[in-house]
């Protein structure tokens, strides 16, 4: 693994990737907007970095995009992997690692995600408080390197408070509903049945999706500051469940990546 992180690293830095101070990663139906603010970019997709999954979700671009963002030299992924796409949790989680060894201090991350919190509608923003791992894996799992982080992470405290809390004052401020909750993570691709809705309500989830577990994970595991915000993209009501499909929860994230887009940048400048 650190064979492979080095020489991804080495090879972003030779195309000119030298000073990130911020990572983000760019959910489905999200990206777009977030990157046209971008200044002075350099592009590199992922299928010409060593040892990068490639992105096969429509919806992710699969693109790394280096500029400025309100003062500060800003790297997001254009495009996440999940573990129903077939890679291991390790290939998965293996950019968030290079990100941290290229020079980031924080991680901003987005997903769109299922609302279960029937006080919330779609289209809505949540601020992850905290979250239930459903994932059969883990990217921890396996050898120990101690340059990376310690055997056994702490997980008191996975998303960082002070992080969440500008964002929650980003949000009162400019009059943006953020709602706070816990996400529970699970494996996809398929979306859950009525009886997997009020099982994980009642286990204390306001929301549910396939992805940001691991890297939160790997993020906490090199004491990596980080963040993450859903976009709510669907009601799952499991007493008036509607069939969705991922046109319209792609459609959703879209139109609110525009609030979302504002919330970060705002973070972004206070960091």
């Amino acid at each position: 693994m650190l064979n492979q992180i080095n020489e991804a690293v080495r090879f972003i830095q030779s195309h000119g990737i030298t000073q990130p101070e911020i990572g983000v990663i760019l959910g489905t139906g999200l990206g777009n907007r977030f990157v046209k603010e971008m200044k002075n970019t350099l592009v590199i997709n992922y299928n010409s970095i060593p040892h990068f999954p490639i992105s096969t979700v429509e919806s992710h671009k699969g693109k790394l995009i280096y500029g400025d963002l309100k003062g500060k030299k800003v790297l997001a992924m254009q495009g996440r992997f999940h573990f129903y796409e077939g890679y291991d949790m390790q290939q998965i989680t293996l950019p968030v690692r290079v990100m941290k060894f290229l020079g980031i201090d924080y991680l901003l991350i987005s997903n769109a995600a299922g609302c279960m919190n029937l006080k919330w509608k779609k289209g809505e923003l949540m601020l992850i408080d905290d979250h239930i791992n459903l994932l059969h894996d883990n990217p921890l799992r396996g050898e120990n390197f101690e340059v990376l982080g310690p055997r056994f992470p702490d997980m008191s405290q996975p998303y960082s408070k002070k992080l969440n809390k500008l964002l929650t004052e980003i949000a009162k401020k400019k009059k943006i509903k953020l709602n706070k909750g816990v996400y529970a993570a699970v494996q996809g691709p398929s979306l859950e049945t009525r009886a997997e809705y009020r099982f994980l309500h009642q286990i204390g989830a306001d929301a549910v999706g396939m992805s940001t577990v691991p890297e939160v994970l790997v993020a906490n595991h090199m004491s990596l500051a980080c963040c993450a915000i859903s976009v709510l993209t669907d009601e799952c009501d499991p007493d008036n469940l509607k069939p969705v499909n991922i046109t319209e929860i792609i459609a959703t994230a879209e139109k609110s990546e525009a609030k979302l887009t504002e919330l970060y940048m705002e973070l972004i400048s206070k960091l």
